[in-house]
């Protein structure tokens, strides 16, 4: 499994925007054959502050999904309300197993 974690620090005043359509991209992603998972989470200390959980059964699933439409919709919609650049970490899952 491949998993893509991503922190976003969202300006403020466009948290709630930024939810819609991370939700929205969200919900395409589960709908893709190579995707496990993708959660979206809030910081409990800071609103702006989001945290999304992705897991594809492979890379290439993952770079599949970087070019649905409602990926590249919601790159385009957000790019400009990240206080700062989103932080992503890939990880190959140890455990469980396959």
């Amino acid at each position: 499994m491949y998993v893509v974690c991503v922190t976003v620090y969202v300006t403020p005043g466009k948290a709630e925007d930024f939810i819609e359509a991370t939700i929205k991209n969200a919900m395409g992603a589960r709908k893709e054959p190579g995707n496990v998972c993708f959660d979206v989470s809030q910081a409990v200390d800071d609103a702006n502050r989001f945290f999304l959980y992705e897991v594809y059964h492979s890379e290439e699933d993952f770079k599949a999904h970087q070019q649905t439409p409602h990926y590249l919709e919601w790159r385009d919609a957000v790019q400009d309300w990240m206080a700062q650049k989103r932080q992503g970490v890939k990880h190959i899952r140890v455990f469980p197993g396959k």
